[in-house]
């Protein structure tokens, strides 16, 4: 099954949604710091309501500790961006891919892109929006991915 990575989150609300997500969905959910919250912060509690139980959840305390724990366990890395080569359309997801997204303010680094299998990208109508919001971006790349694999 995918699994997804925040890195770098900043916004409480955003990751407590997607946590939410990835409870419905039996996802695990990979957080890695620094993080622009404290994992007990309310409002990420509050966003996650009271399913925090059934998240799947692992935090790395940094890139590096991300790393490794993926290279224990192998799989693709897909790095979602504005600036991804591959509409996410057309991409054929795999069991064993994580889903990478970046912070809300900055994105994926660059380190973390160039190391990435592919980057996608979720197409847009509007030139002068510049991203949609991570939750949502996490939500329409993880059910692609679902509905492909027949979860």
């Amino acid at each position: 099954m995918p699994q997804v990575v925040l890195v770098n989150p900043l916004i409480p609300p955003n990751t407590g949604n997607i946590a939410r997500t990835c409870a419905a969905t039996g996802t695990e959910l990979h957080l890695v710091g620094p993080l622009g919250f404290e994992i007990s912060d309310r409002y990420l509690k509050r966003a996650g309501l009271d399913y925090w139980p059934y998240v799947k959840l692992h935090y790395h305390e940094s890139l590096e500790a991300f790393k490794s724990a993926h290279q224990a366990r192998g799989g693709r890395l897909l790095g979602f961006s504005v600036r991804g080569s591959c509409n996410y359309l057309d991409f054929h997801f795999q069991p064993n891919d994580w889903l990478l997204f970046g912070s809300e303010t900055t994105g994926l680094p660059l380190d973390l892109t160039s190391a990435c299998d592919v980057t996608l990208y979720i197409p847009m109508n509007e030139p002068n929006v510049r991203s949609l919001n991570l939750s949502v971006s996490v939500a329409v790349g993880l059910f692609e991915a679902r509905r492909q694999l027949g979860l």
